[in-house]
């Protein structure tokens, strides 16, 4: 049976990952607690998972991921943090909104503009032209609305720091 995963799907695989990291297990309650979702819709979901081979299944017993399971899971929750950590560090987006962006966002993007994303993150985090202080400045022209600071001071005092290094 084909292994392709709707975002519902992603969402449950990735919550019993978290779950069985946590507690070695999931259960039933605790993926409907934790998705906001019934008892019926969990289970529906759970016997689609188990048909694909990604979860290990009985009803009324612990869920559990298979092998193939956890690696598809390790891949969204890889998705989920790259782009909640862009998010929110980078683009200066609160915690909870960055969640929220990255649950919608995680299950639409493809591996090649993933990679690129991770790339460009590692270029201005290890960059001599960008790295913290750039990342300071983009904080406070965005926080800036309209008013764009002069460049000319903030490319002077990065080529200091740069010849200090």
């Amino acid at each position: 049976m084909s292994k392709k995963l709707t975002p519902s799907l992603e969402d449950y695989l990735e919550t019993i990952f978290h779950l069985e990291s946590a507690n070695q297990q999931a259960k039933a309650k605790d993926i409907a607690s934790s998705l906001g979702v019934k008892r019926a819709s969990v289970t529906g979901a759970l016997k689609i998972l188990a048909e694909k081979g990604l979860i290990n299944y009985q009803p009324y017993s612990k869920i559990t991921l298979t092998p193939e399971g956890f690696r598809q899971a390790s891949r969204i929750v890889h998705r989920h943090k790259v782009i909640a950590d862009f998010l929110e560090n980078f683009l200066g987006l609160d915690k909870e909104k960055a969640e929220e962006n990255a649950c919608r966002l995680e299950h639409h993007i493809d591996d090649l503009t993933l990679e690129k994303l991770i790339h460009f993150i590692e270029f201005i985090q290890n960059c001599p032209r960008t790295g913290e202080t750039w990342l300071k400045a983009l904080k406070k022209h965005c926080s800036k609305v309209g008013n764009c600071p002069a460049c000319t001071p903030c490319v002077e005092k990065a080529l200091e720091q740069l010849q200090k290094k």
